[in-house]
């Protein structure tokens, strides 16, 4: 009488994302065969994760799902647990990354038309204290408080009740003109004269490009922000001197010589 002794075994094979066991088992002799199937089903589906999160291999929580535009899971504090909180704080990074993009662009501009001598502007940390002729100080900040307050108020009113400032007659009849697709993004031929994102598709794309250049626009300008109080100098000056000189004009120099 002769015995043998066999052991199986599962392997994971991929396909199309997804894994499938296939069974095996193989004899002491060396032979292998697929295992033969049960009258049951008894194939183990495992889904590869296929959405890319800041961190690789870990799970996102389970109320950032991926479809908001540019979630990749980030949220260590775990601010977004609450939906109205979440739904806001969405609505503030967006603002937030719009005027930061803002920001950046105006510095920039500014500070390479004074390096290259093209018109006499302050450096934008300056800017603020300039004087103007046609208007005082304190009619300039009166009239941004009045406009800024004005539209912010529209905004707010839009995100407690979607769709209320479409309504005919809610902003001056250019209600129409400004319509968009949902609240935060509004669009139209005053806001989206090129007609980029029209339809839900090709918005979801341009929704994605916006938050990640203005996440990128929000770091530059807490960039900004640390040159000015180290070096008292526009970002174009410290680019230009860094260029000169890129090998002992680097930030751990600058920080290095800016202590007392």
């Amino acid at each position: 009488m002769a015995c043998s002794v066999s052991s199986s075994s599962v392997l994971l094979v991929k396909k199309n994302n997804i894994f499938i066991n296939r069974s095996t088992t193989s004899t002491s002799f060396g032979t292998s065969r697929r295992a033969p199937s049960p009258p049951y089903s008894s194939s183990i589906l495992v889904r590869a994760q296929q959405r890319p999160t800041w961190l690789p291999g870990l799970d996102p929580p389970s109320y950032l799902d991926g479809t908001l535009a540019g979630d990749y899971g980030f949220d260590p504090l775990g601010l977004g647990e609450d939906p109205k909180s979440l739904k806001w704080y969405v609505q503030a990074e967006l603002v937030h990354a719009r005027f930061a993009m803002a920001g950046v662009a105006g510095i920039l501009f500014t500070d390479l038309l004074r390096v290259t001598g093209t018109s006499n502007l302050p450096v934008w940390y300056e800017a603020g204290a300039t004087k103007f002729d046609f208007a005082s100080t304190r009619t300039l900040l009166f009239v941004q408080f009045l406009l800024m307050g004005f539209v912010e108020t529209k905004r707010y009113m839009d995100f407690t009740k979607p769709g209320s400032q479409a309504k005919e007659g809610s902003f001056f009849g250019l209600e129409p003109a400004l319509e968009g697709l949902e609240p935060g993004y509004p669009g139209g031929p005053l806001l989206n004269p090129l007609g980029l994102a029209k339809d839900a598709e090709s918005a979801k794309e341009w929704k994605l490009k916006e938050i990640k250049n203005g996440r990128l626009a929000m770091v530059a300008m807490l960039g900004f922000f640390a040159q000015a109080s180290v070096t008292h100098a526009g970002p174009i000056d410290n680019l230009m001197e860094h260029l000169s000189n890129p090998w002992h004009k680097t930030i751990i120099q600058t920080l290095a010589g800016s202590g007392p």
